[in-house]
């Protein structure tokens, strides 16, 4: 009976990349990607408590060798931050120097899970005419929290949100999705 429970406790996070594709770009390759993230009314609160949370896609690119382990060519981070001012009760979207506001906290989160023309290699990086392994994930950092919400992130599911690792094969020189 427990492990059902913990299957369908399992189960409960619906979060996932629904669509990713890598292609050529202005100074070499980026990437396009969609993600639906589940947040949950635990991470709703702590924002609207005025806890900034914060974000990051991974990218790792790898080379297979036949030889040996597969070479890591490129490994991207891209990291956001939500944050709520109750003064002006907005929600603000950083990525870099980069803010936004919004009035509500679904339209911020919509910008952040919609990935584009993000830069993740330069076009000597990937060899033209040779495969890649190509892992995408999206998750909520809960290193960045402040201490004593990390202690009860630890062992809690409503703090750990993300997707699992979507992988695939790009072919650099052709439009690959996933």
């Amino acid at each position: 009976m427990l492990a059902l429970v913990s299957l369908s406790a399992f189960a409960a996070d619906d979060s996932r990349i629904t669509f990713a594709e890598i292609v050529p770009g202005e100074g070499g390759y980026v990437l396009n990607a969609d993600i639906e993230l589940d947040i949950n009314s635990r991470l709703t609160d702590a924002i609207t408590r005025g806890v900034a949370l914060h974000f990051v896609a991974e990218l790792v690119v790898e080379r297979p060798r036949w030889y040996w382990l597969n070479e890591v060519v490129v490994e991207r981070e891209l990291n956001y931050r939500i944050s709520y001012h109750a003064i002006t009760r907005s929600y603000r979207l950083s990525m870099g120097a980069f803010h936004q506001s919004f009035d509500n906290l679904d339209s911020a989160l919509l910008t952040m899970q919609r990935i584009r023309n993000w830069q993740i290699a330069g076009p000597d990086e990937l060899a033209p005419g040779v495969s890649h392994e190509v892992s995408l994930r999206f998750r909520h950092d809960t290193a960045q929290l402040p201490k004593p919400f990390q202690v009860t992130a630890i062992g809690s599911r409503d703090w750990n949100v993300g997707t699992e690792w979507l992988r695939w094969t790009f072919l650099p020189g052709a439009a690959t999705s996933r």
